[in-house]
């Protein structure tokens, strides 16, 4: 009689049953999110032909790298790894920087001004100068060809300042900066050997959501930098555009447009994963920080 209460008094699922159902639903979601990507690796290695042809499931269709070859061919696909490892490096550390040294005093009640500078940030979210304008300012602050150009103007991420401020406001302990305070720390030695230390998962939000940033940015150096700068992103770009470009020109040549369309259909795919693979072999290295910090840091009632 009791088990039949706890199975069915309530009217609701056995524990075993929304367990089995838990399992089901979130099987699904793991495979709605991840193969699309699988699906793009395996049209990758496929004949593009039999990947618009619908032949291509969980397996490739006459395997081939010559994607991979075409774009690893490119002399400046080191360049432009080595630039974006570079420009991802240096635009995550400096951005979390300049968001904490945002986020601490805005999140502190007793900032005189608080509400109008955190009015202020907000409202870049939602209007900015425009490209020409922006372009000119950085053309006049001599920052043109500086990848230095790529930091300094975006310097601030507003949304992920955001979360990091109401982290500090909600989970740093008041009882400890007060007692840190009382003990004589000044601001600054609270906020290094307090603050920092323990808004670890915080960071681990910022520097994942920097980093894909970072690495995913080819219109900024387009704009801003020259070809010898130029990060991974835009390099894929322009073997693409190279390489639709041959595609068109071989069109009054007998075959010779339906191979480099070809191959320009495999250089889409092999481009998606050779621009994405580090960020998903950083990814699960983070993930743990990165669940906790964002939960921590969303907003709360």
């Amino acid at each position: 009689m009791n088990e039949a209460v706890k199975s069915h008094g309530t009217g609701g699922f056995s524990e075993k049953t929304s367990d089995m159902i838990l399992v089901v639903l979130c099987s699904a979601i793991v495979l709605v999110v991840a193969y699309p990507l699988f699906y793009v690796l395996v049209a990758s290695v496929s004949n593009p032909y039999d990947v618009y042809a619908g032949k291509t499931f969980l397996f490739p269709s006459q395997f081939t790298l010559d994607g991979y070859k075409a774009v690893f061919a490119d002399d400046g696909i080191l360049s432009g790894y080595a630039n974006s490892i570079r420009y991802t490096v240096i635009g995550t550390a400096f951005s979390v920087i300049m968001i904490y040294l945002t986020a601490y005093p805005l999140s502190r009640r007793d900032l005189p001004g608080r509400k109008f500078f955190s009015i202020f940030f907000i409202v870049t979210m939602y209007f900015g100068g425009g490209l020409i304008p922006t372009y000119l300012t950085v053309k006049q602050t001599g920052l043109i060809d500086n990848i230095w150009s790529l930091f300094l103007p975006g310097g601030v991420a507003v949304g992920n300042m955001i979360i990091v401020r109401n982290y500090f406001e909600n989970s740093i302990p008041k009882e400890m900066i007060e007692a840190a305070e009382i003990d004589g720390a000044s601001k600054w030695t609270t906020f290094i050997r307090i603050v920092v230390p323990l808004s670890r998962s915080i960071m681990a939000v910022v520097v994942v959501f920097s980093m894909v940033a970072y690495w995913n940015d080819w219109f900024t150096s387009m704009i801003y930098l020259g070809s010898d700068k130029a990060p991974l992103p835009l390099i894929l770009r322009n073997i693409l555009i190279k390489s639709s470009a041959s595609a068109s020109q071989a069109s009054t040549i007998s075959g010779g447009y339906a191979e480099l369309n070809k191959l320009t259909e495999m250089i889409k795919f092999s481009s998606i994963i050779v621009a994405a693979a580090p960020m998903l072999i950083i990814y699960p290295f983070v993930q743990k920080y990165f669940e906790k910090g964002f939960m921590a840091g969303a907003v709360k009632g």
